[in-house]
């Protein structure tokens, strides 16, 4: 009987370590899955109802031939690790937002090429609205689905106009930035004739209202020809940590803007009779 008790109270004990041990492998395995990088760089790009075509397609063609540059690849071999993991999602209204390019981690020339393959031949998604603040939530949250270590977590976030839907983007960069997560800017202004939910201070805007964390900078696209050098410039500084504000010159009057003005311009125009 003391044998029998012995063998049974000797199996229960195996049967609790392996029941243990298997269910702290998948933690370990998660835990081994975790690849160091300089950075995590989620790029946020707007694709809302009041950039065309041609716009559309530059911003995205932009960033293609941003990792296809050799500055960029030089700026992401030295980190201190060489190696960075970038997704790319798009975003307009309030709960319209899509993850194009799943995170990759890229540390040469060939991961770079391969990350700007897969962009390229992704589908177009056409959204409508603008929610800066839905973006940024968006964007925050893959950071919890990320399999990287990053030493610096940013958001890049491009645009053409203020928020006009969802919550007010102060209360979502708020929460974005007491993550740690630094957010910058890719403001487009190109002057546009009329547009009702538009606004020639939209440097302003992200500069008072969208920006903010560590090292936080902003880079204005004023002709969209030159997009595609924007891009490149802004990556290369974001990837090495070496931060430039550029200032154009809507903003060297010094005025300050309300960062309620998208949503103030949309119900102004709608109420216009």
């Amino acid at each position: 009987m003391a044998l029998r008790i012995g063998r049974f109270l000797l199996s229960g004990l195996c049967l609790l370590f392996v029941i243990a041990w298997v269910s702290a492998w998948p933690l370990a395995i998660a835990g081994a899955q975790a690849v160091e990088v300089d950075l995590e760089l989620v790029l946020a790009v707007d694709i809302s109802g009041s950039m065309d075509d041609r716009e559309r397609a530059a911003q995205r063609g932009g960033y293609v031939e941003a990792f296809r540059h050799e500055a960029v690849v030089g700026a992401i071999r030295g980190g201190a690790y060489g190696r960075i993991a970038v997704t790319y999602v798009e975003w307009a209204g309030a709960g319209l937002h899509s993850v194009v390019v799943p995170w990759t981690a890229i540390d040469d020339a060939v991961s770079a090429a391969r990350f700007a393959a897969t962009l390229e031949a992704a589908p177009t998604n056409d959204f409508y609205g603008t929610s800066i603040s839905d973006g940024l939530t968006f964007a925050a949250d893959q950071f919890d689905v990320s399999a990287h270590d990053g030493l610096r977590q940013v958001i890049d976030i491009s645009g053409d106009g203020p928020n006009n839907r969802g919550r007010p983007v102060l209360e979502a960069r708020g929460e974005v930035l007491a993550r740690g997560i630094t957010i910058n800017g890719l403001p487009i202004v190109l002057g546009r004739a009329g547009g009702g939910l538009s606004t020639n201070l939209l440097d302003v805007y992200y500069e008072d209202c969208v920006i903010g964390g560590p090292g936080a900078f902003m880079i204005t696209v004023d002709d969209i020809d030159r997009i595609g050098e924007a891009i490149r410039r802004k990556l290369v500084l974001e990837i090495a940590g070496r931060p430039a504000r550029v200032i154009a010159a809507a903003m060297q009057g010094g005025g300050r803007i309300d960062c309620m003005i998208g949503e103030n311009l949309r119900r102004d125009w709608f109420d216009d009779p």
